[in-house]
């Protein structure tokens, strides 16, 4: 049988097969309001598509575990009960395709109150829905971008409360995997990063104080998160930066520690915390970062990064180097890749009766 196609279970739950879809942010969620950051009809259709198409594991876009986490007004978020009873349905009929769902928590942190990509994705202020954005420092994402109010103590043990909460509800709203998002430049990872994280105290300096947000969140969020399921967490492999970043060592060094704080997955992607830097974006340019963690822990990995073709995904896994694939834009292009890929290279995925006629 193709690898892609073979089950995978963490814990007690067992994934269909290693086609995963990497969360990606919509800016489709009503701004402000009782339905603020709520799910709505185009978030339903858009998940409910891929499940149809065959994705054995979904994760949904970042979805912010406070009103100032999200990075748009215009996200989903996850800090109040009417938002659980919109991702029930989802979670819900996700589950009727035999696709398990995943709910990626977030905090924007520096990166926040920005407004919608196709809208320029600058800075909003209060008369458009925004807000102060939180970070570990005073230090702006990049010119133009707001002035972050740097986080006392007290305000960093409630986000990481926060996220508990946020956990907390999303197993009532039926999510099987829950992912703390530390990549691209968000808060967990702005404190990881020393180019982000100017901090003198027990948050800032060392590794280990850098540290140590990230893994109080994953203790808090594993806290509230049945043992049986898994908890997985995004990283940026690196800034991409020559010096003063976050490095593939320290994200070799950081996968052994959230492996001790209960991560059963580390879903490995790059860049996103420094403006201005050069990546080299080639078909799945981020893969070696997976599969050196791979390697050098014991900590399973989910390459992404322009993976495109079934046979290219097919190989990382034979390879050794992931232990599952997460698509992105590819999925954008063709919500069926999972049947298509089925189809090329001898593999099944659950297709609902009413497309039996096109099997």
């Amino acid at each position: 049988m193709s690898s892609l196609f073979e089950p995978y279970t963490l814990r007690s739950l067992t994934i269909p097969n290693r086609i995963w879809m990497a969360p990606m942010c919509q800016y489709s969620a009503e701004e402000s309001g009782p339905d603020a950051g709520v799910p709505g009809d185009w978030h339903f259709a858009h998940l409910a598509a891929r499940a149809v198409g065959g994705t054995g594991l979904i994760l949904t876009e970042a979805t912010a575990v406070s009103p100032e986490g999200r990075i748009s007004p215009a996200d989903l978020g996850i800090w109040n009960d009417a938002q659980v009873a919109g991702f029930r349905r989802i979670t819900r009929f996700l589950a009727e395709q035999g696709t398990v769902s995943g709910i990626q928590l977030a905090h924007a942190g520096r990166k926040a109150s920005t407004d919608r990509p196709w809208k320029g994705g600058g800075p909003v202020g209060p008369e458009a829905n925004g807000w102060e954005p939180l970070a570990p420092s005073p230090v702006p994402f990049a010119d133009g971008h707001l002035l972050p109010a740097e986080l006392t103590v007290e305000q960093i043990e409630e986000i990481v409360g926060q996220f508990a909460a946020a956990a907390r509800r999303a197993r009532e709203a039926g999510f099987e995997v829950v992912e703390a998002h530390g990549a691209h430049g968000y808060l967990i990872g702005e404190f990881l990063s020393p180019h982000s994280n100017r901090r003198t105290d027990a948050y800032g300096g060392s590794f280990e104080n850098r540290a140590r947000f990230a893994l109080q969140v994953v203790d808090a969020v594993r806290a509230e998160w049945p043992d049986e399921l898994p908890v997985l967490f995004r990283i940026s492999a690196t800034d991409w930066l020559d010096e003063g970043g976050w490095t593939v060592d320290d994200t070799v060094r950081l996968a052994d520690e959230l492996l001790a704080h209960g991560v059963d997955l580390l879903d490995v992607s790059s860049g996103g915390n420094a403006s201005g830097v050069r990546i080299p974006v080639t078909p799945g340019y981020q893969v070696p970062f997976a599969a050196r963690v791979r390697a050098e822990t014991r900590l399973p990995v989910a390459a992404v990064g322009l993976i495109t073709r079934p046979e290219q995904a097919e190989k990382i896994l034979s390879n050794g180097e992931a232990d599952a694939v997460l698509l992105g834009r590819e999925l954008l292009r063709d919500p069926s890749w999972a049947r298509r890929a089925a189809g090329e290279l001898g593999g099944t995925v659950h297709t609902p009766p009413q497309y039996d006629r096109a099997v």
